[in-house]
Order: C-alpha cells, then sequence, then structure tokens
C-alpha cells in the first residue's frame, strides 16, 4: 500500500474522534399540533412527550414529559401563551410553565377514562376538558376547582370549544353520536343539539360576528349554522373528508385565492391533501391549490390516503396557514397566496440512505422507507418533500459538486434530481429497465455524465446522461423529466447486488453481492476484470480508496477488508464489529476508515495500524447511510432507529484543549512551587485541592508540620478553609491514613476537624459515612501499633534501668576495693 498521502508539505492528521453536533430525530408521531399566538413556537406530541419547536430554527426548546412515563393524550396552550396544560392515560392533569420546562401543578382529571381533547376560554382562565367517559369538565384554572361536571353526550367527547363572547357562557362540543351540543354554563344544561353531520364532526370556526358558525365533518361536508335560530343555514359539499375548516379574517386580503367580494369565506382540509377556499354565502369553491404531486391513479386521487391532511390552522400574527399531513409533515402556507414559506418532518421512519447535498453541504437528502425523498436545509431544517417514486426509495448518491443527485427504489426506476441555486429540487430524468427493485447506484466521479444501477434481478446497468440535464432545472418546473435508457446491461452476480461503486476515475465499476463475493468491471463496457473472494457472508458494501489502488468491502461477516486492484489479493482484514458491516467510508485522505453496523455503532479504523480508533454509540438500530463532506470535517448517518445524526470531527479541538489543559497545569505547577518556596501556604493548600492533587497536598501539610509551632500553624490554615475544601482534605485523609508512613499527617488533619467542627457540620459533609467507615479501622491499627511500640519502649526503659543499677553497683564495689 502507499504511503499516506501529502499535500505540499503538511502530512495527514489522523481523525481520533467525532461528536455529535446535530440529531433529526422524531419530533411528530400524531394528534394535535398547536402554535403559539405570537407564531414562534409550535407544541406536538411525540409518545410520552410533548416536543416544543422553534418554529424559525427548526430547533427542539423543551421536550416536555410527565412523570409517570404516560402518553400524553391531549394538551392545549392558553390564548395569552403563558399557561400550558397537558393531559395523560393516568388520568392526570398537570399544567407548566414551559418556558422553563417547569411543572406547576398536577391534578387528579376525574375522568373515568383519559381525556380526549381540551380546549381554554378566550380569557385563559377557563379549562374545559371532554374525555372518552362521555363527560365534559369545566376548571377554573386561577382558583384551582372543578367548576362543572357536564353530562349527556354520547361516547367519547373529541372536541370542545368556547363561544368566542365569553358574556355568554357557552361552551360547544361534539361527540360520537356527531351531534353539536350547546352548553349553558349558567345552569350546567345542554341548551341545544345541532343535528346535521352524518360522521365525526373535525372542527368548530366561529364567525367576527359571533352568531354564524362552520362545522366540518368526515360526511365530506361543511355546515353553516345561525346561533340566534340555532339551525343550518346551508351545507357546503366538500366531497372529501374534511379534516378543518379556518375561517378567513374578513379584513385580509385574499383577491390572489379567489375572494372577490366581502362576507363569510372559509378554507378546508382533507383527505384529499390539497386547501380550497369556499364562499360561505354560494357554498362555491372559488380557489384550489394547485397539486404538489403527481397523482398515480383516480383512486388514489379520491382517498388521497398518503397525501391527505389530518389538521389546519391559522396564524394570523405570521399570516400563515399550517397544515398537517398524515405522513405527519407540517407545513406553512402564506395565508394570502397559499405558497409554501416553511415545511417540517416530524417523523422519517426508517431511514434507508442519505448524503450531503448542494455546492456547501448546506443540505441533506434522505430516502426513508417511504415513495417520497425529503431534503432538509441544515440551517433552518426546512424539509422539501420530493414526489416521483411509488414505492420506497431504496438508495441514493450524489455527484461531485453537489448539485444533482440519483435515487433508486423498489418500483424499478432510477430518477435523476438537480437542485437550483435557490436549493429548489426538480426531477430531470428518468429511467426504467430493470425487472426487479432497484437496490444500489453509484454516480460518475469526474463529471456528470453517467449512473450505474444495480438490481434484484442481479444485473448491473449504465445508464449515459445527456449534457442537456445539467442545466435543465428550469425546465423541469414545466416539462417532464427526461426519459433514460440504460446503454449496457450486464448479468453481474449470482445473488443479489447489494452495493455497487464507481473508481475515482470513471473507468472501474466495483460491485458487492449476497453470494459473497465482490467484482471489478472496466467502466462503460462492463467487461470483468477479475473477483474478491473471502468474505464469508454476504457483501453490503464495496468503496474505492480516493488515493490508492484499493477497494474496501464490508460484509455480514462483521469485517471490513481491504483489497489490491493489481493482484486481487486481500491486504488488510478489520475485526471489530459484532454484527454485520453495512457501510464504509474512507477519511482522512484514504489513510482512515469509517464503518458502521446493524449493532447501531461507528467504529473510526487507521489503516495503516489496523487500529480501531474510537467506536461511537449514538444509534440505538441498523445504521443504513453514512456519507461524508466535501471538506473531510463532517459525517452523516442514518438508521431504522428514525434518526439522522451529523458528526463533527473533534480531533483538533480535543488537541487544543488538551494542550491548553497541559498549558495550565504547567502554569499551576509553577504556581504552586513558588508559593511552597515563598511559605504561602494557606494559598498553595488551596490552589493544590482545586488541582486535585492529594500527594501535592500531603506534600504541603508535611511542610508546614515541619515548621516551628507547625500544629499550631496547620490548625489555623486548615480552619481557613471552605466547606468544599474542607471536604476534600478528608476525603484525602482517608488515603493517607491507609499508609503507615502518612497516618500522623491523616491524623493531624482529623484531629483538627473533629476539634473545631460540630458533629452537625460534619454530618453535611459529601461522603462523610463512607469516610468514617474507612478511616475507623486503620486508626485502630494504627493506635494498636502504638501500643505496641510504647509497650516495647517501656521493656526497653525497663532493662536499661536495671543495666544501669547493675553497672553502678560493681563501679560502687570495685571503687570500695
Amino acid at each position: 500500500m502507499a504511503a499516506p498521502p501529502r499535500v505540499g508539505s503538511a502530512p495527514v492528521r489522523f481523525k481520533s474522534n467525532y461528536a455529535v453536533s446535530r440529531k433529526i430525530e422524531p419530533f411528530y408521531k400524531g394528534g394535535k399540533v398547536q402554535i403559539s399566538q405570537d407564531g414562534k413556537h409550535m407544541f406536538c406530541t411525540c409518545g410520552t412527550k410533548l416536543n416544543i419547536m422553534d418554529i424559525a430554527t427548526g430547533a427542539l426548546v423543551h421536550s416536555i414529559e410527565q412523570d409517570d412515563q404516560e402518553d400524553i393524550t391531549s394538551f392545549v396552550l392558553s390564548p395569552d401563551g403563558e399557561i400550558l396544560v397537558t393531559g395523560s392515560r393516568a388520568l392526570l392533569l398537570r399544567q407548566w410553565e414551559w418556558r422553563e420546562n417547569k411543572c406547576t401543578r398536577t391534578w387528579k382529571a376525574m375522568h373515568m377514562a383519559p381525556v380526549a381533547t381540551m380546549t381554554f376560554d378566550p380569557t385563559s382562565t377557563l379549562l374545559a376538558t371532554g374525555g372518552c367517559d362521555s363527560t365534559i369538565k369545566i376548571w377554573d384554572i386561577i382558583k384551582q376547582y372543578c367548576t362543572h361536571n357536564l353530562k349527556g353526550s354520547s361516547g367519547v367527547v373529541h372536541l370542545v370549544e368556547f363561544h368566542p363572547d365569553i358574556s355568554r357562557l357557552q361552551l360547544f362540543s361534539s361527540s360520537m353520536d356527531y351531534k353539536i351540543r350547546i352548553w349553558d354554563l349558567k345552569s350546567s344544561k345542554c341548551i341545544a343539539s345541532l343535528d346535521g353531520h352524518y360522521s365525526a364532526v373535525t372542527s368548530l370556526a366561529f364567525a367576527a360576528d359571533r352568531d354564524m358558525l362552520i362545522s366540518s365533518g368526515r360526511d365530506k361536508v361543511c355546515m353553516v349554522w345561525d346561533l340566534k335560530t340555532r339551525e343550518s343555514k346551508r351545507t357546503v359539499p366538500v366531497y372529501e373528508s374534511v379534516e378543518a375548516a379556518v375561517l378567513l379574517p374578513e379584513d385580509g386580503d385574499f383577491s390572489q385565492l379567489g375572494v372577490k367580494k366581502r362576507g363569510l369565506h372559509f378554507l378546508t382540509a382533507g383527505s384529499k391533501g390539497i386547501l380550497r377556499i369556499w364562499e360561505a354565502a354560494t357554498a362555491a369553491c372559488v380557489y384550489t391549490q394547485p397539486v404538489p404531486y403527481q397523482r398515480v391513479d383516480a383512486k388514489e386521487e379520491e382517498e388521497g390516503s398518503e397525501h391527505s391532511l389530518t389538521h389546519c390552522v391559522l396564524v394570523p400574527e405570521k399570516n400563515e396557514i399550517a397544515a398537517v399531513t398524515v405522513e405527519h409533515n407540517i407545513l406553512l402556507y402564506d395565508a394570502q397566496t397559499l405558497q409554501l414559506r416553511k415545511q417540517f418532518a416530524g417523523y422519517n421512519d426508517e431511514v434507508l440512505d442519505v448524503r450531503f447535498l448542494g455546492p456547501a453541504d448546506s443540505h441533506i437528502v434522505v430516502a426513508s422507507n417511504s415513495s417520497q425523498l425529503k431534503v432538509f436545509e441544515l440551517a433552518t431544517s426546512h424539509c422539501q418533500i420530493l414526489y416521483g417514486h411509488t414505492e420506497t426509495v431504496l438508495a441514493l448518491d450524489v455527484f461531485r459538486k453537489g448539485l444533482m443527485f440519483c435515487s433508486c427504489a423498489k418500483d424499478r426506476s432510477l430518477r435523476v434530481w438537480r437542485m437550483d441555486k435557490a436549493g429548489v429540487v426538480v426531477c430531470v430524468a428518468e429511467g426504467l429497465g430493470h425487472a426487479h427493485g432497484v437496490g444500489a447506484l453509484s454516480c460518475s466521479r469526474m463529471k456528470e455524465s453517467f449512473v450505474i444501477t444495480s438490481s434484484q434481478d442481479c444485473t448491473m446497468k449504465v445508464w449515459n446522461l445527456p449534457e442537456s440535464l445539467t442545466a435543465k432545472a428550469k425546465a423541469a418546473l414545466i416539462s417532464s423529466p427526461e426519459i433514460l435508457h440504460a446503454q449496457v446491461t450486464e448479468r453481474a452476480h449470482d445473488k443479489d447486488i447489494n452495493s455497487v461503486a464507481v473508481s475515482p476515475n470513471d473507468r472501474l465499476i466495483a460491485t458487492g453481492s449476497q453470494d459473497r463475493t465482490a467484482k471489478l468491471w472496466s467502466c462503460p463496457d462492463c467487461s470483468l476484470l477479475g473477483s474478491f473472494s473471502g468474505h464469508k457472508r454476504g457483501i453490503w458494501c464495496v468503496q474505492f480508496s480516493p488515493v490508492d489502488q484499493v477497494l474496501g468491502t464490508s460484509s455480514a461477516d462483521g469485517t471490513v477488508k481491504l483489497w489490491g486492484l493489481q493482484d486481487f489479493s486481500c491486504l488488510k482484514t478489520f475485526e471489530g464489529h459484532d454484527a454485520s458491516v453495512l457501510k464504509i467510508v474512507f477519511v482522512s485522505r484514504g489513510t482512515q476508515l469509517l464503518s458502521s453496523g446493524s449493532d447501531g455503532l461507528l467504529k473510526l479504523w487507521t489503516i495503516k495500524t489496523n487500529e480501531c480508533v474510537k467506536t461511537l454509540d449514538s444509534h440505538e438500530d441498523k445504521v443504513w447511510g453514512l456519507h461524508c463532506n466535501k471538506q473531510d470535517d463532517m459525517v452523516v448517518t442514518a438508521s431504522s432507529d428514525s434518526c439522522v445524526i451529523l458528526w463533527k470531527d473533534v480531533t483538533e479541538i480535543e488537541l487544543e484543549e488538551e494542550q491548553a489543559k497541559q498549558e495550565e497545569q504547567i502554569m499551576k505547577d509553577q504556581e504552586l512551587s513558588n508559593l511552597l518556596h515563598e511559605k504561602k501556604y494557606l494559598k498553595a493548600l488551596g490552589l493544590a485541592i482545586s488541582l486535585d492533587r492529594p500527594h501535592t497536598v500531603l506534600t504541603v501539610i508535611k511542610a508546614i508540620l515541619k515548621e516551628t509551632d507547625g500544629k499550631e500553624n496547620l490548625e489555623k490554615n486548615i480552619l481557613r478553609l471552605r466547606k468544599d475544601q474542607k471536604e476534600s482534605m478528608l476525603k484525602f485523609s482517608v488515603t493517607w491514613n491507609t499508609n503507615s508512613r502518612n497516618c500522623h499527617e491523616a491524623q493531624a488533619v482529623l484531629e483538627t476537624l473533629l476539634k473545631h467542627e460540630a458533629p452537625e457540620c460534619l454530618l453535611q459533609y459529601e461522603g462523610i459515612k463512607t469516610a468514617v467507615e474507612s478511616l475507623l479501622p486503620y486508626t485502630e491499627r494504627h493506635f494498636q501499633r502504638l501500643g505496641r511500640l510504647l509497650q516495647a519502649s517501656m521493656f526497653v526503659d525497663f532493662m536499661w534501668q536495671n543495666m544501669r543499677l547493675a553497672d553502678t553497683s560493681k563501679w560502687e564495689e570495685d571503687m570500695s576495693l
């Protein structure tokens, strides 16, 4: 293998770590969506969590979760935007200060079944809850008690709305019998029942004069009611299941939406997936939104299953209309033109592939378990949804410049897409010809000239792209995609082809198959040059090195292998994954490898040393997508856990931090040495404790004790320390006390603390129980040793005294002679 490449005189710096810089994960899995009055925040449920999103950036502000970990069944934000209330399956209601993510109050809902819907009155003081137990309860939020218990509904109460004129004290509700009930809150009785719908009522909208009501239903009609007579004035046939009806403000300019005269106009959203404007007086549809996708057949147009809208709301402050699709996408339209301003993808399902997109890698394109592609703008989280494929998209690849990319799907097709300068992506070409789903593809590396696809039919095809495609983005908006035809078709393997790759010079093609072999082909004639055999199970990915004549392969046998293109021999094998290795990519100019596995792990390998430098664990399921940006400092991964993660190379950052720490350490060591030299023991103690260096602290204490009146000086210095510093001294003393050499210093510290700290204060010390338990046995041993030493010294003293007495007697006897 070649030596690590150099650019000029600068050697390649190996990467040592990646850190998660951003996660695109599910934040909405269905249910209600509410936008604050100022239009800045969006509230939506995702299982046990209520997520609060910043609409401008798409960032998650807070994720509110109830202590009981139960699913949130309903929630509502007060009109003044201050109070948030959630209800869960545990039959508890919680009130939140959502900006601080703080629960201020919890109380029992007193419903016999979960709360299905809730709403505030215009003053934000009354809360109405409709339960699955057929009852409605009204709560005084200020005084914190239940004011009404309204019985009489049939089945689940799925809609409650206060009349906007609070002086009337009326509540409107609808339940499983499809009737709209009007409740008088003064008498707690149902005073009227508006009967006209033959299916579930989905929304209620009050006119500005407050005497007109528009209701929508899944019986494909909207009804206009006169609240004075409490009778139906008009039935508007909409010809689709209507999920929401929104009244247009009478003072707005909606001339571009067909509103030519004053009067009541409303917007509907439903099963066909388009927004329409209706004139209440004539029941006429005055505007229909252009279809943002291709209709496949008449049946889909009628049912609109995957395009259906489930919710719609007006945001007056931003002059926007928010619509929610059945696929959990949230769309923000300009209210006066119905032009799409922004789009969020709430749930991506299983993500199968991902690629960086754009000249500066400003976008990513995601293929999830869907026929639609999603293009995310990383700066704003705005999501474009690309319609075209009719079945699940399986793989993606991007051309070198980053403006064109290709996708292939189970519908046996290949599509070529192009992004314009404004970031709008359109389909410019389509290729058909495979007999089964197209599972892998690779774009040419030098120019935007051809695409290689491989399929479950065990063939690979070469598709040449006409030069006209590079300038076709604008024309594609008004014309259909150009049809591509395969130039070469070759039966490549005996089993499914899982991966295909084009070499950096566009002259070679590599394929990896379920038959456990990889093959090398010449391009564009697809003549076989050789095979790579050695893996024990199917090959999931093949990749050419960007600098060497080397091919990398990853397999279900848990290994990654590097092969020489000259002799087809295996050069290296990387073992470390405990599961199938699904994707590999070369980084650090071909000197390192990143691999992703079906266990959710990413591993960074240094090729020269065969060493796994780092294992990254942030996914919870198979990592199908792995791609590196042009700058080689970011990686994006996509997994079956519905998450797309952007990773940033933090090697240099960590290196700088480590160097800064070392420099700081050297400075502090020097400062500590100076303090000891100058006999500034208190500062020396404080600095040594802050550096968490027990040995240095011990050195300082020994230095103090060597001084004249050392014990008194030690007491003075210890007493001047802060409580946390005394806690550290106690912790250090436990360690010193285990060694007889240092037990005197440990006992001196303990003596000071026990003498001058009250028992109540000592009990407040962190880890005091563990410290005492550790100190007692060693202290007892030290005293036993001292006792034995004292006994021995007394015996020596006794012997010495006896010897002295004997010597004295002998001397006296000699003198007498």
